[in-house]
């Protein structure tokens, strides 16, 4: 009897602590795994978020940088201007995933719109912003901040429109010419990105003031967010219960947004709920993804509970050896198990994988389970990293890239301008279809496009593949010549200048079109600014153009606004 109380009472030495290390290894594994799945899943939201609206930020951010747009908010009244800005804004509508645009100009307060339908064709003025008008309130908010694209979700009550909008303020030194952008529809964007049904898991997006722009209930989306009172702002503090939690949930805003930690988490509690917090960054948009989790759904720990109770058989039916037993055959493996979990805490998943535990009992299933769990995440994590890359090497594509011609864009020739500024001497071309707008009216939008695909090719093809060629602007195309003499120069623009106009552009219809162009090309000394080399080349190419078109005319630097200096070789 003595000896069955002692087992008794040594049973129940080694089962309390047993029991509660059983119960602190299941929840640390628990937090731990649930953490990491947190920080795995802001990572995706905010690459998800990024690839979905970086393709439209930077076709906004491209357009806000046309010179035929901001001559037409220098100029609105005159209808040169006028027409060359509004086809510019047309030109970009049809590459929007919306088709649509709007455009403010800050002389006037004229608000320009035009929608997929192309309703507003012919008469894209749709109404004047004013000061004292409420509605217009996130105009002048927007204005007042930096250049750039800026984002927010706002309801037009003009438009009856609720969009995240692409808002691009374009300035001239300190003045502001306007507001341009695009918007993309609110419930498509959350279907797309937030509205992505998880098990105990809650997506958001919200601004550096915490106010919600995006969320699957669009109830708690604050739908003026430039232009509210700040406590009257649909926040995502206000679903915190303590101020504590908001505190710290600022202070979890602050990290990422300096760029101290990628991805940061934190419990909280949230409707009298312990709820996991996990927020990152999106630093080209200017937004928080913040993501909720309840670690309870995600991970059930009933899935737990055999695995107790087939321990406690064990236990039971060896309870005269129990102390030794229970040291090596569990406890010890318990401790290596805590030890794989810490290890998969930092992202060490190789002693998870090597743990190499069959036995099948208790631990050694759970061992085998948590070995698959650390496969799983570890192949997760791979994923999630190739995509990463995949997409960061698109976006970086698409920033220096024209998606029509495949030449480098504006963005990409300003990049190798700025890398060669030490060279000697070099020479820019600037080259103008002529009469383009008569393609377009003539033969349609895929006329248009074939020429100017052809004509870049045909460019490409004359400079070789040693010096640069990048689309300019919708019609217009820039040239940069390494080491350039005059006389170089001279062969270059006329070898470009004859393969333009020397054959027939075949079109999709099966006819050809024969077109001209107008060149204007310069030297460029060392250290010579874009802005310089560009004006040099532009004065040229006016020349060319107020000549008659279809000719070439080289303007050097000492001849900079003297046109009889200039040599026509059309």
């Amino acid at each position: 009897m003595r000896v069955l109380v002692f087992v008794l009472l040594g049973f129940a030495a080694v089962a309390i602590p047993a029991y509660a290390a059983f119960t602190w290894i299941v929840n640390s594994t628990v937090i731990q795994l649930g953490t990491l799945f947190a920080e795995k899943q802001v990572l995706y939201d905010r690459y998800r978020g990024l690839e979905t609206l970086m393709r439209e930020v930077s076709l906004a951010e491209t357009l806000a940088g046309s010179q035929a747009v901001r001559d037409w908010a220098l100029h609105e009244d005159e209808p040169a201007y006028k027409q060359r800005g509004l086809a510019e804004l047309e030109h970009f509508r049809r590459s929007f995933v919306d088709r649509s645009y709007f455009f403010v100009i800050g002389a006037s307060g004229n608000y320009y719109f035009n929608d997929a339908a192309n309703a507003f064709a012919g008469n894209q003025l749709r109404y004047r912003i004013e000061a004292n008008n409420p509605r217009d309130a996130w105009y002048f908010a927007t204005a007042a901040l930096g250049s750039g694209c800026h984002l927010n979700v706002d309801n037009d009550a003009h438009l009856q429109l609720t969009k995240v909008w692409m808002n691009c303020v374009i300035r001239e030194g300190g003045r502001v010419l306007g507001v341009l952008g695009t918007g993309i529809d609110l419930s498509a964007f959350i279907q797309e990105v937030v509205n992505v049904p998880q098990l105990g898991v809650s997506t958001m997006f919200v601004d550096r003031r915490g106010a919600i722009q995006a969320h699957r209930d669009q109830n708690m989306v604050d739908l003026r967010s430039l232009s509210d009172v700040e406590d009257e702002r649909r926040s995502v503090f206000s679903l915190l219960d303590t101020a504590t939690d908001k505190l710290a949930l600022r202070a979890l805003l602050d990290e990422v947004a300096d760029g101290q930690n990628l991805v940061k988490s934190e419990f909280m509690s949230i409707g009298g709920k312990r709820t996991l917090v996990g927020v990152g960054y999106l630093d080209k948009l200017g937004w928080f993804n913040v993501t909720l989790m309840d670690v309870d759904s995600i991970i059930d720990r009933r899935l737990f509970v055999p695995i107790g109770l087939l321990l406690a058989a064990v236990m039971a039916l060896v309870a005269t050896v129990m102390v030794l037993v229970f040291k090596r055959q569990v406890l010890d493996r318990l401790t290596r198990l805590e030890d794989v979990v810490r290890a998969a805490r930092v992202g060490d998943y190789w002693p998870a994988l090597s743990m190499g535990d069959t036995r099948q009992d208790e631990i050694g299933r759970l061992s085998g389970a948590f070995t698959e769990m650390a496969v799983t995440v570890a192949e997760h994590t791979q994923s999630l990293e190739r995509k990463v890359r995949e997409r960061t090497e698109e976006l970086e594509e698409l920033a220096f890239r024209d998606g029509q011609t495949g030449l480098s864009n504006r963005r990409g020739f300003l990049a190798a301008f700025r890398d060669g500024m030490q060279e000697r001497s070099r020479a820019l071309l600037l080259i103008d279809i002529d009469h383009f707008k008569g393609v377009n009216d003539t033969h349609g939008h895929a006329a248009g496009d074939a020429v100017v695909l052809e004509v870049a090719h045909r460019i490409a093809q004359s400079i070789g593949p040693n010096n640069i060629c990048a689309r300019w602007g919708g019609d217009e195309f820039v040239v940069l010549l390494g080491s350039s003499t005059p006389q170089q120069l001279r062969l270059a623009a006329q070898a470009v200048f004859a393969n333009i106009v020397g054959q027939p552009i075949p079109l999709p219809t099966g006819d050809g079109i024969s077109i001209t162009c107008s060149l204007g090309a310069c030297l460029v000394q060392a250290n010579d600014t874009i802005e310089m080399a560009i004006e040099m080349a532009d004065t040229a190419l006016y020349m060319a153009k107020d000549g008659g078109r279809n000719t070439t005319v080289i303007l050097d630097s000492e001849s900079l606004g003297v046109p009889q200096s200039a040599a026509s070789l059309g």
